[in-house]
């Protein structure tokens, strides 16, 4: 009884501290960047020492992939399919974009700095796409199903982190108002000048 105890007990353990050196990682991740981002800085901000980051991560990809994942467990991207039912095409793209808004909202000091990074960084480019390109690739699908060429590639430009930011941020834009000032612009890019 006691040897079972005492497993379970050092398992309980050792997976605590699994998920401080993991989110100690997502918290600089958010607020530095993970081109920034040492080991160290994560050993220290977890309060382990480097031996015990690298038994759990032997390098930096394994920690990579551990911190976007508990962030995508956390709050996954919107789930894209749903939207299908949505009869009208302006509906769609306005509930769409405004679920996609919510995400970059709620994480947008995370989000900021990994696609910052992304650009420069190829762990860190490697792992979006990895991570994110999916979940991006089935929202450009669904909501670009019946648009045309120059409607698809506004709604590529309405689909950034970036383009919610500046229309938010530097707009005043709330969430709802920036996805259907986006919808909007997008369906009237079909209209001729």
């Amino acid at each position: 009884m006691t040897r079972s105890y005492t497993l379970r007990h050092r398992a309980e353990q050792k997976a605590r501290t699994r998920l401080r050196i993991v989110e100690a990682a997502v918290d600089l991740h958010g607020s530095v960047g993970p081109a920034s981002t040492t080991l160290s800085m994560v050993a220290a901000r977890a309060g382990v020492q480097r031996h015990t980051l690298y038994a759990h991560f032997p390098d930096e990809r394994c920690l990579n992939l551990a911190c976007s994942a508990l962030a995508l467990e956390r709050d996954p991207l919107p789930d894209a399919q749903p939207w299908r039912a949505l009869p009208a095409l302006p509906e769609r793209l306005r509930i769409g974009l405004a679920a996609l808004y919510g995400w970059y909202e709620r994480n947008a000091s995370l989000a900021a700095c990994v696609l910052r990074d992304a650009e420069h960084h190829a762990l860190t480019r490697e792992i979006v796409a990895m991570r994110l390109g999916p979940g991006m690739a089935a929202c450009r699908e669904v909501l670009g199903e019946g648009l045309d060429r120059e409607q698809a590639a506004l709604l590529d430009v309405a689909l950034g982190f970036f383009t919610w930011r500046a229309l938010t941020r530097e707009g005043g834009l709330g969430r709802q108002e920036a996805a259907t000032s986006m919808a909007r612009a997008i369906l009237a890019a079909a209209g001729e000048l």
